[in-house]
C-alpha cells in the first residue's frame, strides 16, 4: 500500500491522502503513520481518496476512527464533548467537519456503513464537491 499526499485549496486548505491498495491489518499501520504525519505537520481537514482501495479491514477502520478523533480533538472552536458527540451520531445530526471520504468501492462502503461510520463521516464520489464540503 501506497500513500500520496496533496492540498487542494477551497474554502480551507484539504489535505488529500489517495491510498492506493487495501487498507488492512497488514497496511493500517503505513496508513496511520501516514496520517499521523500528514497531522502533525498541520493538515486539520483531510479527505482520504480511496478509488484505488477494494477493501477496508476492521483495522482499516480502527486506523479512520483514530484520524477522526485526533481531528476533532485539535480545534477547541468546534470540539464537543465526547457525549455531544455521540448524541450527533445517533441523532443524525453530527458530521465529522475535519475527515471525510472519496470514492469507496462497494466492497469498502459495505464495511464502513455496517460499522456505522457512514453515521459521522461523509462520503463522496467528486473530488471538487468533497474539497467543497470543508
Amino acid at each position: 500500500m501506497e500513500v500520496k499526499t496533496f492540498t487542494e485549496n477551497g474554502r480551507v486548505p484539504v489535505m488529500v491522502m489517495h491510498v492506493d491498495g487495501n487498507i488492512d491489518s497488514l497496511t493500517s499501520e503505513v496508513f496511520q503513520a501516514a496520517a499521523n504525519e500528514t497531522i502533525a505537520k498541520g493538515a486539520r481537514h483531510i479527505l482520504v481518496d480511496l478509488s484505488h482501495v477494494k477493501f477496508v479491514s476492521s483495522a482499516g477502520l480502527r486506523a479512520l476512527h483514530d484520524v477522526f478523533n485526533q481531528l476533532r480533538d485539535l480545534d477547541p472552536d468546534t470540539s464537543m464533548s465526547d457525549d455531544d458527540v455521540r448524541k450527533g451520531i445517533s441523532a443524525g445530526t453530527y458530521k465529522s467537519p475535519h475527515l471525510k471520504l472519496l470514492n469507496l468501492s462497494a466492497e469498502a462502503r459495505v464495511g464502513f456503513e455496517t460499522a456505522g461510520f457512514d453515521m459521522f463521516i461523509q462520503t463522496y464520489t467528486d473530488m471538487k464537491t468533497a474539497v467543497a464540503s470543508f
